[in-house]
């Protein structure tokens, strides 16, 4: 099923339009004793805020999207086997560890598939007020800032990002990136990640991570002309864990060359 672009367009509104609100209670509840827990292991933080954000954006999406399939991370999303029909992807909190000790670095996000095909990407930087959102159809921009695609860099002119657990063990060549970059940080989480890349302040970007984690930067990044890929080149499979690598053309192929050596 193809969308016209004022439908495309009435569903980028609409979600910005949750994400206000979402930001709203999020900020709020900052402010309160968080309720926190684990869930696969003590570093894998779930907090109260993470269950009632993505309680309230999949009754918001399934309200306003008849056709809806949800994949999100706690639990109250569908046990999706394919990407037929609309596929909506929601991290309710992204950077939980962020968002539970600094209290800054931490996303909300959305995405929508159709068929397999990115059409809508929603990454709200909660802290700065910022909303990253767009598709192939109308563009990416920074709330009402369209964007422009950053420079090709190659990797050994910018930074990298990558997962700190993996750069400390020295897992798919992490450590060689790391040495070949110009410099190199660990945020910590997806979105924010994803947004200094799509922003040209990174030159790449490399994590394990799962399908909520990377929807919806693989549509802003891609429409960007940025290139999407786990770390052997191959596309991502949007229902399992990727170790996703995210990069300007030319450090995409810097990355997979060290990589593979």
């Amino acid at each position: 099923m193809t969308l016209r672009r004022f439908e495309i367009q009435d569903i980028d509104q609409t979600v910005l339009l949750w994400l206000e609100e979402l930001r709203t209670k999020t900020i709020a509840a900052i402010q309160d004793e968080l309720t926190v827990g684990t869930k696969s292991d003590v570093r894998d933080l779930v907090t109260n805020v993470d269950r009632a954000n993505e309680k309230l954006i999949n009754q918001k999406i399934r309200a306003y999207d008849s056709e809806a399939h949800i994949v999100s991370e706690e639990g109250f999303g569908d046990q999706q086997r394919d990407m037929k029909g609309h596929v909506w992807f929601v991290d309710p909190i992204d950077g939980t560890m962020n968002f539970v000790k600094e209290r800054e670095e931490f996303a909300i996000m959305i995405a929508l598939y159709i068929d397999n095909q990115p059409v809508l990407g929603w990454i709200l930087d909660v802290v700065n007020n910022t909303v990253y959102h767009g598709g192939p159809e109308i563009g990416v921009f920074a709330n009402q800032l369209r964007l422009t695609p950053p420079m090709d860099e190659s990797l050994a002119q910018g930074i990298v990002l990558l997962s700190g657990a993996r750069l400390l063990y020295g897992m798919f060549g992490y450590d060689h990136i790391a040495k070949a970059a110009l410099g190199y940080r660990v945020i910590g989480a997806a979105g924010p990640s994803f947004i200094r890349v799509i922003r040209g302040q990174a030159v790449g970007y490399s994590s394990k991570m799962m399908p909520w984690d990377f929807a919806a930067g693989q549509v802003l990044a891609k429409t960007l002309g940025l290139s999407v890929s786990d770390i052997d080149g191959q596309p991502l499979d949007m229902l399992s864990s990727n170790i996703v690598l995210v990069a300007t053309n030319r450090a995409h192929r810097d990355i997979l060359a060290l990589h593979k050596s």
